[in-house]
């Protein structure tokens, strides 16, 4: 039993209820949060205590009443690591007779008794405090009675009030909640994927080194992520030709993805791509240039791999002695083994895959791409995570795994630093904005951080299908600003590939299946947006979250607009799409007048980021005008006059 009366629920940021931590980057701000009230009309008062891993004492913040019983108070993080945090709240009675007081002063009402009440709260209060000590004494003077209401009608008496807290039985959480805060490129990153095999100039088998020469155009375009498929040997038995076929010919590459062969395994890389030293190179030069270069972590095997002579024991025997091989019915991966993860010897095997990790680490690498981590358990990736991160800072672990919300959703909960999501479906104004406001708005915002890719190797969505540069310009446009982290598939992307595979969301001569030869030195209209928005999105830090978002009133299906701002309005970007990739199309945009501060005079300055037009607005409705074959969108930095504000 306890005398304490406030009740503390629902408490902000958490994931089910403690179990996993909040996530949030360095600088970026953390907002505690709690549904918290008693019975009556007593005064509430109410505090966050948050520390760093390092600190020993608590950091005490206090929450502010929102209405409705909903109080919240905010911090910024300045370093990295595990925070936790918890709430208390009491019943402040002092607090509670000054408002009394106040009221019934001002009605008029005889106070003495509630001057002699104040006077016990201060002496309570005084604790050695000589000031307080004598007001008490004061207070209790009878003598002093028209004085004394005049005393703490005062305005400084309400600050008597605020600094001295009268904390008697209190309520706090019955757990400490944990955040943890991660370095700033796991909210804000740019992707760029090739095959490497597909990086030569001169139209031949492509290697590390033709990679290398790549990366001056890759930097230049602005991407600070390169993301390869899988780089290791790739298996001789059962490999896929053109297309997927299930038969190859002579000199048919076969998919990365089919790992291991007799020149080795997940620890090996492909003697036609180089030298575990020309990877390591390559990783060197790229961060010179300020790229990442992303490992793809596939853990499964072709036949060939090492692994299935010298542990048999991991894979599913079938009833006639085979090993079972990949199936998504009626789909059929003849070239791959998947691991037997309920195995005799499931221990070994999990260490065995967390060294793979580890191993890579130690030649460089800070990103995995994970391949369809939601056909492995989800316990061994919290486990693999977990162990990483005790050795290693700084891991982005993207997770690739197009399946079921509630899936995607635990592998974000365990410890995958990003996700993949269903931004390449969401196509329609409406589809888009409800996808971004769950993103946003849900409990999944405080552990789902979303990367947004128009086109995979593996997938041609269908409203790209025989489509032009506009549609392509448009969902580029969109991933860039609409999540602080996007990838395109490059160069299929920028030199518009567009031909599915029998109708299907597939890539005609899928390069996952072939060497392909692109003109590595071309560039054009949708390489030169590219270049312009990796540029805006550096130089404005309301970019570079994916939480700022608000979407704006347009009356007109095919446009969409929403501004994004950091929290003190000092950069303050406008989105205006064209979703129509054929046709001009207008209409009246909305400014935000309570979110930008905006006065009844109206002065905003708006700079379009990709055209270098300039314009003004001066009222709250606005006209705008998009001609899809001029440019399908508008990304305007905006500059509001000081003297609206």
């Amino acid at each position: 039993m306890t005398k304490a009366r406030v009740i503390i629920e629902n408490v902000q940021p958490q994931v089910e209820g403690g179990l996993y931590p909040a996530k949030r980057t360095v600088s970026e701000r953390i907002d505690i949060s709690a549904h918290i009230f008693t019975d009556g009309h007593d005064h509430i008062r109410a505090e966050v205590l948050y520390k760093a891993f390092d600190e020993n004492s608590w950091t005490v913040l206090e929450l502010q009443n929102q209405g409705n019983d909903e109080w919240s108070a905010s911090f910024y993080p300045i370093k990295k690591g595990e925070y936790t945090f918890t709430i208390q709240a009491w019943i402040d009675h002092f607090e509670t007779w000054y408002d009394g007081f106040v009221k019934k002063a001002n009605a008029k009402v005889e106070v003495q008794v509630e001057l002699l009440e104040g006077a016990a709260f201060l002496k309570r209060l005084s604790n050695g405090k000589d000031d307080l000590e004598k007001l008490s004494i004061q207070l209790a003077d009878k003598k002093r009675y028209a004085e004394n209401i005049q005393l703490i009608l005062n305005d400084s008496f309400a600050s008597i009030i605020k600094s001295n807290p009268l904390r008697e039985n209190i309520s706090r959480t019955d757990r400490v909640y944990k955040i943890i805060v991660e370095h700033h490129k796991a909210l804000f990153s740019t992707w760029y994927e090739l095959f490497p095999r597909s990086a030569s100039l001169e139209g031949k088998h492509g290697t590390f080194k033709d990679v290398v020469r790549l990366l001056p155009r890759i930097s230049a375009m602005g991407f600070d992520v390169l993301y390869m498929p899988p780089i290791h040997p790739i298996g001789k038995i059962n490999r896929k030709g053109k297309n997927n076929n299930v038969l190859s010919v002579a000199g048919e590459p076969g998919s990365p993805w089919a790992i291991g062969s007799e020149e080795g395994g997940h620890k090996a890389t492909h003697l036609a791509l180089g030298t575990l030293s020309e990877y390591k190179q390559l990783i060197v030069d790229a961060k010179n240039q300020g790229i990442d270069i992303a490992l793809d972590l596939a853990f499964q095997c072709a036949p060939d791999h090492p692994y299935v002579k010298e542990h048999p024991e991991w894979f599913k025997q079938r009833p006639d002695g085979s090993i079972q091989y990949a199936e998504n019915p009626p789909k059929k991966y003849q070239d791959i083994y998947p691991f037997d993860f309920e195995c005799e010897q499931w221990q070994a095997l999990w260490e065995k895959l967390k060294s793979v990790v580890l191993f890579w680490i130690d030649q460089g690498v800070k990103v995995f791409r994970v391949d369809n981590p939601h056909t492995k358990p989800i316990p061994f990736w919290q486990w693999c995570i977990a162990e990483v991160n005790k050795q290693h800072e700084d891991i982005i672990f993207l997770s690739e795994a197009f399946t079921r919300p509630k899936i995607m959703a635990s592998l974000a909960k365990i410890g995958f630093t990003q996700s993949y999501t269903y931004f390449t479906w969401r196509v329609n104004k409406q589809e888009i904005i409800e996808y971004m406001q769950e993103l946003v708005n849900s409990p999944s915002r405080n552990y789902f951080r979303p990367n947004f890719w128009p086109t995979t190797p593996d997938i041609l969505p269908y409203h790209l299908h025989y489509q032009g540069e506009n549609m392509f310009i448009t969902r580029l446009a969109m991933a860039a600003t609409l999540s602080s982290s996007y990838g395109i598939y490059g160069a299929a992307y920028e030199l518009l590939d567009n031909v599915s595979w029998n109708g299907k969301e597939e890539f005609n001569d899928s390069e996952k299946y072939e060497v392909k030869h692109y003109d590595w030195k071309k560039t054009n209209r949708m390489t030169d947006i590219m270049t312009l928005l990796n540029k805006a999105r550096k130089k404005h830090k309301a970019l570079q979250s994916t939480w700022n978002i608000q979407f704006l009133n347009i009356e007109n299906s095919n446009l969409l607009a929403y501004i994004k701002s950091t929290d003190d309005l000092s950069n303050i970007v406008l989105v205006v799409v064209n979703l129509d990739q054929h046709n001009k199309q207008s209409g009246y945009i909305q400014l935000p007048k309570s979110k930008l501060k905006l006065a009844e005079y109206i002065n905003v300055k708006l700079h379009d980021q990709i055209t270098d037009e300039y314009f003004t607005w001066t009222q709250e409705w606005n006209y705008v005008e998009l001609d899809p074959n001029k440019i399908p969108f508008h990304l305007f930095e905006l500059t509001i006059n000081e003297s609206n504000m």
